[in-house]
C-alpha cells in the first residue's frame, strides 16, 4: 500500500483533544456545529456516542444521497479545508461504489462548484486537504454522500476543519498531522515525536514549535534499518490550487551520520523533481531551510531520508510553512500560461511566423459547403495555411508560439480542420523547438481525421530547457495540396489527462458522457437525442460536435417529427441570485427547411416561460455561439425548445452549454445578440 495512513493515524488519534474549532469546522461530538442536513434528501445521523456523523444503507436505499450544508462562511485569507472521512462498501460489490463529493456554493452563483470527489473504500479514516483561495465572496460548504449498492454501504464524516493558511503547511501539533502520510516501509518509517510518545532513544528533548517536550515533530530513525539505501518518505497533501513562493521548514539530525535528506515534488503523473538536498547542517540544533517552490498544477511535496551506511542516526522535521513571497525577496514573476494561448479574434497574440514560405494567414470567411467558419464563435477569425495554391511542394510555413519556461509540464490543446488533401498524414504537425532552435522534436502530427470538421487535439509535454511550440503545415506534392485551418490554441500547466481535469466544470455540459442535469418531460422519437457524427439526413445537421469534433451533441431529428412539432430540453433547477448571469451555448441550424430554436426562462411557480433568445430558419453550416445575459432572483429553469420546420432538412443541434456567474464578458456580441432578438420577436411562432 503506497500511501498508508494507518501508522500515523494510530499515533495521531492518541494526541491531545481538539481545541475550539473555527467557523466552518466541526468535530461532531455533541452536534453538527451549524452544518444542517438538506431537507429534500436523506439526513446525516449523529452517532449516539458522538465523534462522527454517517449515512448508510441500513435505513436508506442504494442510489439515494444525503446533503450537508454549512452556514455562511468567508475566507478573506487563504484557507485550508480538511475533511476526515471514511467510505465502506459491501464485500464483493461492483465498482459502482459509494461516493463523497464536496462543493462550494458562492452567494452570487446559481450552481455549486465541485472541489473534490472520492469513492475509494477504506478500513480506516482518510484525510482530504483542499486549498481555498482568498475571496471577499460569502460561500457555503456542501458535502454530498451518494450511497452505493449493498446492504452495508456507508459514508461517515469524523471532522471538518477550515483554518487560515496553506494545506501544505504543518507544525504537527494537530491530531490529523495536516494530512501528511508516511509511505509504508517494513524497515524504516516516519513517526510522530514529542508529547507523550517515548518509544525511541532518538526522541529529541524539545520540538521547534513549542520548544518543549510537549510539542510534536516528525522523525525517522535508523534503528530498524536492515539494509543500506532504505528510504523513508513523508508525503504532503496534494495541492489543489496554483501556488508559488517560498517553502520553509526546520530540520535536525545527528551530525556525521550516513544519511541523505532530500526534498522532492511529485505531480499527478508520478514525475519526481528534486528541489533541495541537505549538504551540511549549520548546527546540531534546529536548522532552517528555505526552498523556492512553484506548484502551478497539483503536486505533492515529499521529504525523503535515505540511509547509506551503518551510522544512520535520525532526522527530525518540524514547522513546514509557505509564503507567496519568493525566498530572499526575489522579484521573479510566475509564468502565466494565458500569454501562450490565442483564439486569433483580434490578432496573432504572442504567436509569430518566420519569413519563408506561404505562411499562415488570419482569415474570416462566410461558411459554406466547402469551408466552415471559425471554431471560437462560428463567425470569427482563424488561421489558414493556404497550401492549395502554392507552386512548390515541401515546406510551407511555421507558426511559432511564445517561449515556455523549462522543467514544467504543459497541456497543449488546439482545433484544426483539413480540406482537400488526398493523403492526410503529416499535413499538420507540431514540433518542440528548444532554446536557440538547436533541438527539434515532432510531438504530434495528423494521421487520419474527418475532413472539413473542427477536431480537437491535445498533447502533454515537459522539457528541461525553455521551449517553443511550432505548428507546421506541409504540402508533399503539387498534386496533393489543400487547406489547413487552426484555431483556439490553449496552453495550460499540468497534464491533459490529470484526474483534476476530469471533474466537470460548474454549470457546464458538453454531453460527452450523458445529458448532464438536463431533462425532458417526455421521451419519444420527437424528443431531443444525444448523437455523435453526422445526422442521418443529408444537407442538414452538423458533421460533428463542437467540443472535440468527434464527440456528442443534442439534436432533433426532423424526419421523426411533423411540421410545427416541438421538443423541449429543461435544465436542472437553478438557484436565484442577485445580479446578472451569463448563459453561453453553441447551436447548429443548417438546412433549407430549418424551423425555430428558442431559449426560455421559467421561474418557480410560473406555468409558462419567458422568451430570452430565438433564431429562425437556416443560420450557418457552422456551429455558432449563443450568448444570453439574464437576471432572476428566484429558483428557475432554462428551457431549450426546437420546433421542426417545413422539410426533412431542418435538424437543429446544441452543444457546450455553460452557465456563468456575473454579466457576459463579450459585451459587443451581447449588443449584436440583442438586435437579433428584437427582430426575432416579430416572427410568427408555429
Amino acid at each position: 500500500m503506497l500511501l498508508s495512513a494507518v501508522l500515523l493515524a494510530m499515533q495521531a488519534l492518541q494526541l491531545a483533544g481538539a481545541l475550539d474549532l473555527p467557523a466552518g469546522s466541526c468535530a461532531f461530538e455533541e452536534n453538527t456545529c451549524g452544518f444542517d442536513s438538506v431537507y429534500a434528501f436523506l439526513p446525516w445521523i449523529l452517532n449516539e456516542e458522538g465523534h462522527y456523523i454517517y449515512v448508510d444503507t441500513s435505513f436508506a436505499k442504494p442510489g439515494e444521497k444525503a446533503v450537508l450544508l454549512s452556514s455562511d462562511l468567508q475566507a478573506e485569507e487563504w484557507s485550508c479545508l480538511r475533511l476526515v472521512y471514511q467510505i465502506t462498501t459491501s464485500s464483493g460489490s461492483p465498482s459502482d461504489t459509494s461516493r463523497l463529493n464536496l462543493y462550494v456554493r458562492f452567494q452570487d452563483e446559481s450552481f455549486d462548484r465541485l472541489l473534490w470527489s472520492a469513492k475509494e473504500p477504506s478500513d480506516s479514516w482518510l484525510i482530504a486537504s483542499l486549498d481555498l483561495q482568498n475571496s471577499t465572496k460569502k460561500f457555503k460548504i456542501l458535502v454530498e454522500g451518494l450511497l452505493g449498492p449493498g446492504s452495508t454501504a456507508s459514508i461517515a464524516l469524523f471532522e471538518i476543519k477550515m483554518t487560515t493558511g496553506y494545506c501544505i503547511e504543518c507544525d504537527f501539533e494537530e491530531n490529523h498531522l495536516c494530512g501528511f502520510v508516511n509511505r509504508w516501509n517494513p524497515n524504516v518509517n516516519w513517526f510522530v515525536g514529542g508529547g507523550s510518545i517515548r518509544n525511541s532513544p532518538s526522541v529529541l528533548l524539545q520540538d521547534h514549535t513549542l520548544k518543549s517536550e510537549l510539542g510534536h515533530y516528525m522523525y525517522v530513525d535508523s534503528v530498524y534499518v536492515k539494509h543500506f539505501q532504505e528510504v523513508a518518505q513523508l508525503i504532503s497533501p496534494m495541492t489543489t490550487a496554483p501556488i508559488s513562493g517560498c517553502l520553509s521548514f526546520y530540520y535536525q539530525l545527528q551530525q556525521g551520520n550516513d544519511n541523505s535528506f532530500s526534498l522532492y515534488t511529485r505531480d499527478g503523473a508520478g514525475l519526481y523533481e528534486e528541489l533541495w538536498k541537505m549538504d551540511q547542517p549549520e548546527s546540531a540544533a534546529w536548522n532552517l531551510a528555505e526552498v523556492e517552490f512553484s506548484a502551478p498544477y497539483p503536486m505533492e511535496v515529499i521529504f525523503e531520508v535515505a540511509f547509506n551506511g551503518p551510522k544512520g542516526g535520525y532526522v527530525a522535521l518540524d514547522d513546514i510553512s509557505f509564503s507567496p513571497v519568493p525566498c530572499q525577496n526575489q522579484t521573479e514573476l510566475p509564468f502565466s500560461a494565458v500569454e501562450a494561448s490565442c483564439n486569433f479574434e483580434e490578432d496573432f497574440c504572442n504567436f509569430y511566423q518566420d519569413k519563408e514560405g506561404s505562411g499562415w494567414t488570419r482569415v474570416k470567411v462566410k461558411p459554406n459547403m466547402y469551408r466552415a467558419g471559425d471554431h471560437t464563435s462560428g463567425n470569427g477569425y482563424y488561421l489558414l495555411a493556404n497550401t492549395k495554391f502554392t507552386s512548390q511542394p515541401g515546406y510551407i510555413g511555421r507558426l511559432y508560439g511564445p517561449s515556455l519556461p523549462g522543467n514544467l509540464q504543459y497541456c497543449l490543446r488546439f482545433y484544426y480542420a483539413i480540406y482537400g488533401f488526398l493523403k492526410m498524414s503529416d499535413t499538420l504537425a507540431v514540433y518542440i523547438f528548444e532554446e536557440n532552435h538547436v533541438v527539434q522534436e515532432k510531438i504530434w502530427s495528423v494521421l487520419e481525421s474527418p475532413r472539413g470538421v473542427w477536431i480537437q487535439a491535445e498533447i502533454t509535454f515537459k522539457k528541461p530547457m525553455p521551449t517553443k511550440v511550432v505548428f507546421m503545415s506541409l504540402c508533399k506534392s503539387f498534386w496533393d495540396c489543400g487547406l489547413v485551418a487552426l484555431d483556439d490554441i490553449v496552453i495550460e500547466l499540468g497534464s491533459c489527462s490529470s484526474p483534476e481535469r476530469l471533474l466537470p466544470p460548474p454549470g457546464e455540459c458538453t454531453f460527452e458522457q450523458d445529458e448532464c442535469a438536463f431533462t425532458q418531460e417526455r421521451r419519444n422519437r420527437s424528443s431531443w437525442h444525444r448523437r455523435r457524427g453526422e445526422t442521418p439526413t443529408s444537407y442538414t445537421g452538423p458533421k460533428g460536435d463542437h467540443t472535440t469534433g468527434v464527440g456528442y451533441y443534442m439534436y432533433i431529428e426532423a424526419s421523426h417529427m411533423a411540421y410545427g412539432q416541438r421538443a423541449q430540453l429543461l435544465s436542472w433547477p437553478l438557484r436565484g441570485v442577485t445580479g446578472k448571469q451569463c448563459l453561453t451555448f453553441f447551436y447548429h441550424m443548417y438546412g433549407a427547411g430549418t424551423g425555430l430554436l428558442s431559449v426560455y426562462l421559467k421561474r418557480e411557480g410560473e406555468s409558462e416561460g419567458s422568451l430570452l433568445w430565438r433564431r429562425r430558419g437556416e443560420q450557418s453550416i457552422s456551429w455558432l455561439r449563443g450568448l444570453i445575459e439574464y437576471s432572476c432572483e428566484r429558483q428557475h429553469q432554462v428551457i431549450f425548445e426546437a420546433i421542426r420546420g417545413l422539410s426533412l432538412r431542418s435538424d437543429i443541434a446544441i452543444d457546450d452549454v455553460k452557465f456563468q456567474a456575473g454579466p457576459c464578458a463579450e459585451m459587443e456580441d451581447l449588443t449584436q445578440q440583442s438586435s437579433g432578438y428584437s427582430e426575432d420577436l416579430n416572427e410568427i411562432e408555429f
